[in-house]
């Protein structure tokens, strides 16, 4: 059959103009899928205009990884870090490998097309899995499901976690491998408590946000001086939930559309933090004096408009992915538009301030080892009195000359303590005969 396809596509392409032979061949398309005994499913990597990556794609290369690896003649390789399986391996491209369930023997294989325009070209990958038409019914019901079941339990046992940014309307990934942990942040240990009962609950809730017809993802507001220990609170956070990080620069988003994009391709299972949000673009409640009737903001050659962002963050696109978690870190609180950080957007507001005596002994643990010292009560009472921040006194902490000489960094800490004392003081001076003078 196949020979005499052959041969009648020669004498097509020779004796036929393109138009009737395109017609033709359509027709022995037809009649030749009629005559095929096979059935084959197309699972593309992206849905849509590439808006999001498909989880069946995904799950599928997760399935198939241990039986590409025994049959594929080229593979691809991947090594992950902070995985239970650091190596992993992906049959390349227009390979194929089959694979036996209960009886049903099916085949895989992958593949890409590439599209062209005048302004870039574009792949887009694919897996298809052709069997005999008479097991249809148990391929779709049966067969499918259950590859999507252990795909999904295998990406889960091997997932590595990512620190995500953008580039324009796409992101960019590297490993998240940032070791803050609640346990050496330095917090008061109450505060520490409250803020884990907090993301463990909100990672548990799936089934309440459902019931109550909210969207399953929680805002956190962390506001403070420098030095506070913002970034880290994040990547704790991260850490504490096995989640992916995503760092959104908003100076690099083109407008609200990217914007949209970007919010549509975030996994499940993750943190969006915006860093230094007044800085990142005019949200500050002076932003009705300065554009009266125009929320546009431009930064270099970023258009977005408070509305797009509040939208990113409540909106209704942004219920496209599950369980993920939005944070704006600050060090002027005041400054940002009241809609912008309203309970319900930054549902939970967490002042990060200077270094308390509680916070201390976190580092002190951290960097020198110490649970206790004479000196304890003495840097006690000058955090009582003097505002250090906690990146501060660990850059005090460290012990630059290498001594091992613990005692010779506490009294560092204290000498440098007393100084800001001083600085204190005479201020509180200068500002009680300066309004002596006034009197």
């Amino acid at each position: 059959m196949i020979a005499g396809f052959m041969f009648i596509k020669a004498i097509l392409e020779q004796y036929f103009p393109s138009q009737l032979r395109n017609y033709i061949e359509k027709h022995f398309q037809k009649l030749f899928n009629f005559l095929s005994p096979y059935v084959q499913i197309t699972f593309n990597e992206f849905s849509g205009k590439r808006l999001t990556r498909s989880e069946a794609f995904s799950a599928i290369e997760a399935y198939l990884s241990s039986t590409s690896a025994a049959q594929a003649q080229r593979l691809k390789a991947e090594i992950l870090k902070n995985s239970t399986n650091p190596l992993s391996l992906t049959m390349d491209d227009y390979e194929e490998v089959s694979d036996e369930y209960e009886g049903v023997k099916v085949f895989w294989a992958s593949g890409k097309t590439i599209s062209s325009n005048q302004n870039f070209s574009e792949e887009k990958r694919f897996y298809s899995l052709k069997f005999h038409k008479k097991h249809r019914n148990f391929i779709i019901e049966t067969y499918i499901n259950q590859v999507l079941k252990q795909g999904n339990l295998i990406n889960e046992k091997n997932r590595q976690r990512k620190l995500f940014t953008n580039n324009g309307s796409y992101w960019n990934h590297v490993p998240f491998e940032n070791p803050a942990t609640f346990q050496t942040l330095a917090m008061e240990s109450k505060k520490k408590r409250d803020i884990v009962d907090d993301l463990l609950a909100f990672s548990k809730g799936g089934e309440f946000y459902s019931r109550i017809g909210r969207a399953w993802k929680r805002g956190y507001l962390l506001y403070g001086p420098p030095g506070t220990g913002k970034s880290t609170m994040v990547a704790a956070m991260a850490n504490l939930l096995e989640y992916d990080l995503y760092d959104l620069e908003l100076t690099a988003v083109k407008d609200n559309t990217e914007l949209k994009q970007l919010s549509i391709a975030i996994s499940s299972k993750a943190i969006v933090v915006i860093e230094d949000i007044d800085c990142s673009a005019d949200l500050t409640g002076e932003r009705a004096k300065k554009q009266e009737n125009d929320n546009v903001t431009e930064s270099r050659n970023s258009k977005i408009t408070l509305s797009g962002l509040l939208n990113f963050i409540d909106g209704l696109w942004s219920t496209c992915g599950g369980e993920r978690i939005i944070v704006f870190t600050t060090n002027y609180a005041e400054k940002l538009d009241p809609a912008l950080i309203r309970k319900g957007r930054m549902d939970k507001h967490i002042e990060m301030s200077y270094c308390g005596f509680e916070a201390f002994k976190v580092l002190a643990k951290n960097y020198l080892g110490l649970e206790w010292h004479h000196l304890f009560p003495r840097i006690d009472s000058l955090l009582g009195m003097v505002k250090m921040s906690p990146a501060d006194v660990a850059e005090t902490l460290i012990n630059k000359s290498g001594l091992g000489d613990v005692e010779i960094c506490l009294r560092n800490l204290i000498l440098t303590l007393e100084g800001a004392e001083r600085e204190v003081v005479m201020e509180d001076e200068d500002h009680v005969g300066m309004k002596e003078t006034l009197d």
